[in-house]
């Protein structure tokens, strides 16, 4: 019934109430439930638990007959059976505002008592039992101008210390900024360090000059806890004074002792100023980590933190050596109780440390810080922003008992279940939200609880004050030894309550041992009086009533309705049920009847049983031929004989020859859709293709494919292929050609070779001339066409001779 989900401004409770009541009416007619009689509650505590809508009929006459009748039905069905109006136990959940001042717009009032940001402020729920839940809205605003308490909470380890040299004269142009925000400002200051106990600290040295020793350090005070320096005032000279008074201190790891000062910060809250009408900020200003719960025991303090107050005369820390640091539950708790939003203004190297923090403490935000401080005041209006824009509810005192649900619904107008937070608002804003309240147990008479919801960081607050409705009316009026119990039992609610020993609706039998006579009305040991379904009256069982059929048996042991089912439907409509089991009309078989023994739908137009690729289950056609489907498995493209079967079709249908031929026979085994076409497509990968031989001796083509709606298509050619005899003188011209072609290939081939070898030999050759290793002249072998020879002559005129060469 929490499907629906509708935000209402008024009357709230009773809309939910009639949405989820008429949803629930819906869904039960369409599944013809009653949770209420089929509860079997014997009381009218009982009924009221089964679901909102029961009622309980407590008049005394109502449903006197052998058939037990319930008394626990819907409204409507008890005043059909005769129920009077005013014997019927029906409470409703409802809820009533006690106090509902209106939200104020502005915080500069005369009296911040008056300044109003949520609404209401009291209301008191009346829920019927854990079945039923109640719905309330709540308003939330938040008002301009309102007062604000700022303390700035300063690391003054000895890293800080160009940062306190920054924020000497933060007061003053603190509140410059300030003002412009809110008319009502005031500004505190306190200091911390660490635990002035090793090894958090250097504790050597005499407390009084600790650094005085070290040269690098002369100027740093004994390491401390946490200081209260000023308390919060709107005298912001008195702010700069008592910073420009400041001295740094040093400790000896990293982390500081920073949860140690933000906790006093918060619970001390006569010391430090906070007004109880104001916003409170606190300003966590380190450049380091800090330590958390269980690193006291480093320096052997291992008792907890109590949580409170630990301010000495002088406002320091005094059990800073005692007390371990506080864990990140106990901070949270601590300032969500002051109503104190904390702001880390930590620097960029430590940003995402303190940012997973955030999330573990509500109201926390945190902003980056730069190393000399200088964006403190920009950081801190920031941070007031962002704490401004947005509001979340938390709950305190939330019983155990009670389960809450919220939605939101901000600016955009939209409910968003699940929520209980708007961002992105504007000063002056309001916002609502819904809330569930439902009971998961009822507890006993007169246990009322109260809780209260409240923004973070706000002093409004809702209180919210349960009174639970889980007793009947009637239960007032009970009669003990009441006559109409035969004076030996309770008149309770239109039932009697019988003392032991007595039994029956009137009490009217009486047994020696109780447990004797609710054996008569076991079906066997340790099973449930009358099976749970009826009451033991004088050792029988009264069964009772139900609106899904007749319980009966001496143990009402069965009825006409717990059979099983077969698509929603008892027996599958073709048997009767009988105590738990199906007897099936003739024809069908089953657990729930729903297999018919006829086989008459698995025959094929053929006459075959499932056409022969599958067997008959229960009327249908289960295929076993891989591929094969439709009613009676005749539809198979891919199976073997698929383009045998077809073929006769085709022959019938376009041919009209084949075995098929037969008009009638064609018609009425051939339903197929056949389709003809001049050229056939065989690139579909859902068709198969089939060839066949006419009698003419031609070749037939088609193919067989399933359509998408579930017929079968055939795809033929519109005339068979045929082909001619060969032409003899075409056949020896064809041969003689391509003997000549081959032979002038060859040819071809064996000039290309002897070619390509001659100049492969001339190349040779050419090569070898090139390379001689001895000229023409100098050949041994060679000799000169003309000889010389020299002789000696006398044909001188003059009678001498003379010798010389002759050629």
């Amino acid at each position: 019934e929490r499907l629906v989900f509708v935000v209402v401004q008024k009357n709230e409770g009773v809309y939910y109430e009639v949405i989820s009541l008429t949803l629930f009416f819906f869904i039960s007619h369409i599944l013809c439930l009653n949770v209420c009689v089929s509860g079997s509650a014997t009381s009218c505590e009982e009924c009221l638990l089964l679901h909102p809508s029961c009622a309980w009929c407590a008049q005394e006459d109502f449903g006197r007959s052998r058939t037990f009748t319930s008394r626990c039905d819907f409204m409507s069905n008890l005043q059909k059976r005769g129920c009077e109006s005013r014997f019927i136990e029906n409470p409703v959940s409802f809820t009533s505002v006690l106090t509902n001042r209106p939200l104020s717009l502005k915080g500069s009032v005369a009296s911040h008592d008056d300044v109003v940001q949520i609404m209401p402020q009291r209301i008191s729920l009346k829920p019927r039992n854990r079945t039923s839940a109640t719905w309330f809205n709540l308003q939330v605003r938040q008002v301009e101008d309102y007062p604000v308490d700022l303390y700035y909470l300063m690391d003054l380890s000895l890293s800080m210390k160009d940062d306190l040299d920054t924020i000497r004269n933060l007061g003053t142009k603190l509140a410059l900024e300030m003002g412009k925000l809110t008319s009502n400002f005031r500004l505190g200051f306190g200091s911390f360090v660490d635990k002035n106990v090793s090894p958090f600290s250097y504790t050597a040295l005499h407390p009084s000059t600790p650094y005085a020793v070290y040269k690098p350090f002369p100027n740093c005070i004994p390491t401390f806890g946490f200081r209260h320096l000023l308390s919060l005032t709107d005298e912001v000279d008195r702010f700069n004074q008592e910073v420009q008074k400041q001295i740094v201190s040093r400790n000896r790891d990293a982390p500081e002792g920073g949860f140690d000062a933000i906790l006093q910060a918060a619970v001390c809250k006569e010391e430090i100023g906070w007004r109880k009408d104001a916003y409170h900020l606190l300003v966590f200003a380190s450049d380091d980590g800090a330590h958390l719960a269980l690193d006291g025991r480093l320096g052997g303090i291992v008792q907890p933190h109590d949580g409170r107050c630990h301010l000495d005369e002088k406002n320091e820390y005094s059990a800073s050596a005692q007390m371990d640091y506080p864990s990140l539950g106990l901070v949270g708790e601590k300032l969500a109780e002051n109503n104190i939003f904390l702001i880390f203004a930590v620097t960029k190297r430590h940003y995402i440390l303190y940012k997973n923090l955030t999330a573990l403490i509500p109201g926390t935000t945190v902003e980056i810080l730069d190393q000399d401080s200088k964006n403190v005041i920009q950081l801190i209006v920031n941070a007031y922003n962002n704490i401004r824009s947005k509001v979340e509810l938390s709950v305190w005192d939330h019983p155990e008992d009670l389960s809450l649900s919220f939605s939101a619904t901000c600016q955009d107008g939209k409910p968003l279940p699940g929520l209980r937070k708007c961002a992105d608002l504007k000063i002056g804003d309001t916002v609502s939200f819904n809330v569930s309240v439902e009971a998961r147990s009822c507890p006993p008479r007169g246990a009322d609880h109260t809780f209260t919801i409240k923004p973070v960081g706000f002093k409004d607050r809702l209180e919210v004050e349960v009174n639970y409705r889980c007793d009947c009316g009637c239960s007032r009026t009970a009669q003990s030894n009441s006559s109409i119990c035969s004076s030996v039992g309770m008149y309770h609610c239109g039932t009697c309550r019988c003392e032991p020993g007595y039994l029956g609706a009137r009490c009217e039998c009486q047994e020696g041992d109780s447990s004797s006579y609710l054996s008569a009305c076991r079906e066997a040991e340790g099973k449930q009086v009358c099976s749970g379904r009826g009451e033991c009256s004088c050792n029988q069982c009264v069964c009772y009533e139900s609106e899904f059929g007749k319980i009966y048996g001496g143990f009402c042991e069965c009825d006409d309705f717990s059979c099983a089912r077969h698509k929603g439907v008892l027996c599958s409509g073709h048997g009767e049920c009988h105590c738990g089991e199906c007897k099936c009309y003739a024809g069908f078989v089953g657990d729930n009847c729903n297999c018919s023994t006829d086989t008459a739908s698995c025959l094929s137009d053929a006459g075959q049983m499932c056409s022969g690729r599958g067997s008959c289950v229960c009327g249908r056609c289960q295929c076993s031929e891989p591929g094969a489907f439709g009613d009676t498995c005749e539809k198979c493209p891919t199976c073997p004989d698929a383009c045998g079967t077809k073929r006769e079709c085709i022959e019938c249908r376009l041919f009209n020859s084949g075995r098929l031929a037969d008009n009638q026979t064609c018609q009425r085994l051939c339903k197929d859709q056949v389709l003809t076409v001049e050229t056939l497509n065989t690139d579909d990968p859902g068709a198969v293709l089939c060839l066949f031989k006419t009698d003419n001796d031609c070749v037939m083509k088609f193919t067989y494919s399933e359509h998408a709606s579930g017929r079968s298509v055939l795809t033929a050619l519109k005339e068979p292929e045929c082909g001619g005899g060969p032409d003899a003188l075409m056949v020896l011209l064809a041969v003689v050609g391509s003997i000549l072609l081959v032979g002038v290939v060859l040819l071809a081939a064996w000039k290309l070779v002897i070619t390509v070898h001659d100049r492969r030999e001339f190349a040779r050759f050419q090569s070898a001339r090139s390379r001689a290793r001895y000229e023409m002249a100098s050949n041994p072998l060679y000799k000169q066409p003309v000889s010389t020879h020299l002789v000696e002559t006398d044909f001188s005129p003059f009678g001498k001779s003379y010798n010389g060469d002759v050629h």
